[in-house]
């Protein structure tokens, strides 16, 4: 038979550079450096269940299987994607029959465990809990969120970073070292391969196999031929999970912060990631409510028009109405003596009952109700000096006034707190 289909096919470029040790693993200093959790793991020869949990290509199923090697256990790898409590049954079954021929005991590596539901969780817990198995399992999303209490309580949960320019530059000489003919390249090509990576090593490494596959017989690869070869890196974005809300808390406190240039990057990072404009304009409107506030109520329109501006024009031109928001409240005066206020009358009035409605701020439509009282001794405001009548009562009798808003002095509020002051000194002399 022809070699052509007896010759094994070559192992991808990822699969051939995965670590085999602790040591060759590039990046999570913060775990596996010299006196950190994971590396005395090892070094003590304890295995145990763990969960995890980082972004894609920084070598959670890599640790997973080093487990294995180094702790001399039968691995066994399921995905939650396409596997179901019948699938942990049999590996529970594997596990038991290795255990009785071998001794040997089992590493249950599960990756994405957050897609398996509560049942299918709650299937693993007897056979983690009996020492049948360790577990360990890989996830992209909060544990805290996505994994039940009871599993989550027996494991302990390692947190993975992304890998930094310095760990991915690393790889990148590690996989041109390992190619049959090494390609040549400046410092700009290695900073765009950086780039497109997005702190992932395996796509990194994707990509030098993929300028590997297309260089000439020269093995020079200059920027241009890298911006040609390489499909552009997708920004990191997950539509629901963590990164999602971490960029929009990023942009949140950009704006909160008077940043613009923040608030321009995680607002453009997420349009690039994919991310609903309409959403970001409904979070914009809300960050003008919430932070601005009345320091600057022109927010409240600029942020209003702008939102308005997206649902007719679209994307991407209306886009940039939005990022003119973002700039406007990153520039504004800062309050949230509006949002306090709001919050601290919601918890007064959740926990007090239903008190009555004073008389005299009662409607009266009826002749009964006058006749009860209803309206009685009501000041009309326009009528009094300054407008305003002093000394009046607007809380029910048998609440103590109250000071939730509390005027910051920046922007309009300085105005705002200074006119709340002299009302309150007219109430003072009124009540005298």
């Amino acid at each position: 038979m022809s070699d052509l289909f007896t010759k094994e096919p070559a192992k991808p470029l990822a699969e051939t550079l995965r670590p085999q040790s602790i040591d060759d693993i590039v990046g999570q200093d913060h775990l596996l450096g010299d006196g950190q959790a994971l590396r005395i793991a090892f070094e003590r020869n304890a295995p145990h269940s763990m969960i995890l949990w980082g972004p894609p290509g920084v070598g959670k199923t890599t640790i997973a299987r080093i487990c294995a090697h180094a702790f001399e256990c039968h691995f066994i790898a399921l995905s939650a994607v396409f596997s179901g409590v019948k699938d942990i049954r049999g590996a529970m079954d594997e596990a038991q029959s290795i255990l009785d021929t071998k001794e040997q005991a089992t590493i249950l590596f599960i990756d994405e465990i957050h897609r398996f539901n509560k049942s299918q969780q709650d299937a693993l817990l007897p056979y983690v809990e009996s020492g049948l198995v360790t577990f360990i399992g890989a996830t992209t999303e909060n544990p805290s969120f996505e994994v039940n209490s009871a599993l989550l309580s027996r494991a302990q949960t390692y947190v993975l970073k992304s890998l930094d320019s310095d760990a991915l530059s690393a790889l990148i000489d590690r996989a041109n070292a390992h190619l049959d003919a090494p390609i040549t390249f400046d410092d700009k090509v290695r900073a765009r391969l950086i780039d497109l990576a997005d702190g992932d090593g395996r796509r990194i490494i994707a990509l030098m196999d993929t300028l590997n596959q297309s260089a000439r017989d020269d093995r020079k690869i200059t920027l241009e031929n890298a911006n040609k070869l390489l499909s552009m890196g997708a920004v990191r974005f997950d539509k629901g999970g963590d990164h999602f809300y971490d960029q929009i808390s990023a942009l949140h406190k950009s704006v909160r912060g008077s940043n613009p240039d923040g608030a321009l990057y995680w607002f453009t990072r997420m349009l690039e990631g994919g991310a609903d404009p309409k959403y970001l304009s409904r979070r914009i409107i809300r960050m003008a409510y919430e932070d601005v506030g009345l320091a600057d109520p022109r927010a409240f329109n600029v942020v209003n028009e702008a939102a308005a501006t997206f649902e007719r024009l679209g994307s991407p031109e209306g886009e940039l109405a939005l990022a003119q928001a973002v700039i406007y409240l990153s520039i504004a005066p800062k309050s949230n003596a509006g949002y306090n206020a709001y919050n601290q009358a919601r918890a007064f009035v959740k926990n007090h009952g239903s008190n009555d409605v004073p008389n005299h701020l009662r409607n009266a439509p009826t002749k009964l109700m006058s006749e009860l009282g209803h309206g009685k001794a009501y000041r009309y405001a326009h009528d009094e000096p300054h407008g305003y009548a002093a000394g009046e009562r607007y809380l029910p009798d048998d609440i103590q006034p109250q000071n939730w808003y509390k005027p910051v002095p920046r922007g309009q509020e300085i105005k705002i707190g200074e006119k709340l002051e002299f009302l309150k000194n007219l109430d003072k002399d009124a009540r005298k």
